[in-house]
């Protein structure tokens, strides 16, 4: 027996498009989507004009400028003191007091040096006695020597006792003449004129030779001192020209040249003292004030800008140097001559007078415009920015 199954089909299923076939139609709605967009869809507006800080470039002599604070000092400045010992029965000067030359400005005790040349004086009168009298008695053995009345031996002896006496005389007219040097010791005088700036002693005490009485700053020349680096100190040369000026006033101002440098540093600051001799230097530069002190050293002449303004190109140094004018910024390739604390040398690839860059360098590029950093934009202001007004001068930028 037989038996036949009958399978039920239902509406057959529409066919799937194959992934070709649907390449046209992708194409058209990527190329029909641009222009799909809302009617009032803003436009893309203008690039902003970035503000910049610039400075002016100029040309200095080259090399590191070096500032150092110092004092105005005499250039001779020496320690009156007496050459013997005693006690100080009067000081005639304080400090600030002007002195000249010869002048006493202390005076010892003169009791004991005095009755010393009393003493010697007494000596010599002796020995001149005592030589009177063997000269005459050589004067009356001469004429009886011939008769032989005397002997030989007798006026030898003679001779010889008046070549002792005069002797004696000569040794007591030196022991006279020092002890009314030393008399003369108990003034002490001023070898020159100056200023007091210092007292060692006062009346009343016992001084030994040697100690410092009054200290006298001559008058004549003056120096400024300073404590130098040896760094700066090996670059230095001598003869330098130093320009110095009040700290307080630096209106007042004057030259000098490097007058001495000591060989050895100071034992704490490890600096070395420099003396500058200053030439006519003005009377408000007085002893004692502080004043600084700018050199020039070493390197070689060139353009000087702030650390800041210093960018690469193609790993090379460059500035972006602005063109007034046009109100754009170009990028420019340098040659670096030095660096120092917060400044870079160009050596070449700037003009004097250019405008370099120095705030705002990272997102600059080639032509793009750019405004003075505190000027209006062109289009508040509605006409470019003065230059004058907005540029820091290169001093400033040193």
């Amino acid at each position: 027996m037989e038996t036949s199954i009958l399978v039920a089909r239902g509406p057959a299923a529409p066919a799937l498009p194959r992934p070709w076939a649907l390449a046209p139609c992708a194409l058209a709605l990527l190329i029909l989507l641009p222009g799909c967009k809302p009617a009032d869809a803003p436009e893309a507006g203008p690039e902003p004009v970035r503000p910049v800080r610039v400075v002016t470039v100029e040309e200095r002599p080259g090399g590191e400028t070096v500032t150092l604070t110092g004092t105005v000092q005499a250039q001779e400045d020496v320690a009156l003191a007496f050459r013997i010992g005693g006690q100080l029965v009067e000081r005639s000067v304080n400090v600030g007091d002007q002195v000249s030359t010869g002048q006493v400005v202390g005076r010892l005790d003169r009791s004991t040096w005095s009755d010393a040349v009393q003493a010697a004086r007494a000596n010599r009168a002796a020995a001149m006695a005592r030589l009177v009298e063997a000269r005459n008695q050589v004067e009356r053995f001469e004429p009886l020597l011939p008769r032989g009345f005397v002997s030989r031996q007798m006026f030898d002896q003679a001779v010889e006792a008046r070549n002792a006496a005069q002797a004696m005389v000569d040794a007591a007219e030196a022991q006279v003449s020092t002890a009314e040097t030393q008399l003369s010791y108990t003034d002490l005088l001023a070898d020159g004129p100056g200023v007091v700036t210092a007292r060692g002693a006062e009346p009343g005490e016992v001084v030994a030779a040697g100690r410092m009485v009054v200290r006298l700053a001559r008058k004549g020349g003056r120096d400024a001192v300073f404590d130098v680096p040896a760094r700066v100190k090996d670059q230095g040369h001598a003869d330098l020209e130093v320009a110095v000026a009040l700290s307080t006033d630096p209106q007042v101002a004057a030259s000098g040249r490097v007058r001495e440098v000591s060989p050895e540093a100071d034992p704490v600051t490890r600096t070395f003292k420099v003396r500058v001799g200053l030439s006519d230097p003005p009377e408000a530069m007085r002893l004692g004030s502080t004043v600084t002190g700018t050199v020039q050293l070493g390197g070689n002449p060139g353009m000087v800008v702030p650390a800041a303004a210093l960018t690469a190109s193609q790993g090379a140094p460059a500035v972006w140097v602005m063109d007034p004018a046009a109100g754009t910024v170009a990028l420019r390739p340098v040659q670096i001559a030095g660096f120092e604390l917060d400044k870079v040398l160009i050596a070449a690839g700037l003009s004097n007078g250019e405008l370099v860059v120095t705030a705002g360098v990272q997102a600059l590029r080639p032509g793009q415009r750019v405004r003075l950093l505190g000027a209006p934009p062109p289009s508040a202001a509605g006409t470019e920015p003065k230059l004058e007004a907005i540029i820091t001068p290169a001093a400033e930028g040193k």
